[in-house]
């Protein structure tokens, strides 16, 4: 009788997959529950595991659909790509993107010599959900949601032995699977901690694609340090103009010692959450911080932003109401507005739809609330946009946008 106790980790493996495949023993301590269920699944599919693997790609109208589906999902890769080249441009480590599918959207460059299967299956359109090849890591992923490795033997086809991957889910501010990314090596395993790379590169696109759907929402970053704010540890939350918390991210959920999993619905009110109100979270400026106590006696750093519509990033002031914080914007006055000092003053027709907004009900959004603050200001100025800008501390460019509905 043949026994488990080989020298090796892939020993065993060997030894488990060839008792299961052949004789149906279950591989039980030896390959992770996830490895497992996946290697039952491709079975019950009548997948072959010494069949040769071909990494094909989706039709080209599939493929073209996927990248246009997940542009923000891109977007958000491509901010974090060529850092995430860098640091694996020396190991024997390649990476990608898929889509919720497993349809590849995104890789880095293949260049080591060596490499047959990873310039022939990180193509764009490539589809690595079990289904189509078997198990991997990244289709595992897109089966279950959850990180996952699979090393060698691992892999349910015979003919990718000498692969070794790592992936990790991508959310959307639905809570949804929006996306994997996956760390490959071929023919040399991980002489790091694959797992952990590969997820902190997730937390990162994740909240840059968090940050891009959010339209309208003020985000809240928090974290016991001040220097992890605009890293992928950041604690990110979404809260609509009513205060309801849309949507956060798994690092925000653990600190708040809450589930980090599941559907974003239901989160609760952020004054309950952090006890604090939106218009004292919206007074917090985007270049400094403030301190805020959790509930759970956690003493955080905390630092605001509005993702408006327009995709400008709005910063929130210190000390101001949340209708005018909303207004304190990044960007620099456009070209076609004169740099002079000169005084600029609305017409006739703008100062009647800025009496308009004035008797207007309470604002029913931020865009309405930048409109509404901006009249009021431009009636206090006289018309005098130079002094209404001043006033506001934001661009002249912004003001005439805004009182012309733009």
């Amino acid at each position: 009788m043949q026994s488990l106790f080989f020298s090796t980790q892939a020993d065993r493996i060997a030894l488990a997959r060839q008792r299961y495949f052949e004789e149906g023993e279950l591989p039980s301590g030896v390959v992770s529950e996830a490895v497992f269920q996946s290697w039952a699944r491709c079975l019950r599919l009548k997948q072959d595991p010494r069949a040769q693997l071909e990494f094909q790609p989706v039709t080209t109208s599939r493929a073209q659909l996927a990248l246009q589906k997940n542009r923000l999902l891109r977007d958000a890769w491509l901010a974090d790509a060529g850092e995430l080249d860098a640091v694996l441009g020396a190991t024997n480590c390649g990476a990608m993107l898929t889509d919720p599918s497993g349809v590849l959207i995104g890789a880095t460059s293949s260049r080591r010599v060596h490499e047959k299967i990873t310039p022939v299956a990180h193509r764009i359109g490539v589809n690595f959900a079990e289904e189509a090849v078997g198990t991997t890591a990244p289709g595992i992923v897109a089966r279950t949601g959850k990180q996952a490795s699979v090393q060698g033997a691992e892999h349910f086809s015979e003919s990718v032995h000498f692969m070794h991957c790592a992936a990790a889910p991508i959310r959307d501010i639905h809570g949804n699977l929006a996306g994997v990314l996956d760390m490959s090596s071929e023919g040399i395993a991980f002489n790091f901690d694959a797992a952990s790379v590969v997820g902190l590169y997730a937390s990162s696109i994740e909240n840059r694609l968090l940050v891009s759907q959010s339209s309208e929402h003020l985000i809240v970053r928090f974290q016991i340090s001040p220097a992890m704010l605009d890293t992928p540890m950041a604690c990110l939350m979404g809260v609509d103009m009513q205060g309801r918390i849309v949507w956060r991210n798994a690092a925000a959920s653990r600190l708040l010692g809450q589930a980090p999993d599941g559907e974003q619905s239901g989160l609760g009110k952020v004054d309950e959450i952090l006890q604090s109100s939106f218009p004292e979270l919206a007074s917090v400026r985007g270049g400094t911080q403030s301190m805020l106590r959790l509930p759970n006696g956690l003493l955080v750093h905390v630092r605001c932003e509005l993702q408006a519509r327009d995709g400008h990033r709005q910063l929130f002031a210190v000390g101001r109401s949340a209708q005018e914080a909303a207004l304190v914007e990044t960007e620099a006055p456009p070209a076609d507005v004169p740099a002079d000092s000169s005084p600029l003053h609305v017409s006739a027709q703008d100062h009647a739809d800025i009496s308009a907004a004035i008797e207007s009900p309470e604002p029913a959004s931020l865009r309405d609330a930048d409109v509404d603050l901006i009249a009021r200001t431009l009636k206090e100025c006289g018309g005098n946009v130079s002094a209404a800008a001043r006033k506001l501390r934001v661009s002249r460019g912004l003001i005439y946008r805004r009182t012309q509905g733009g």
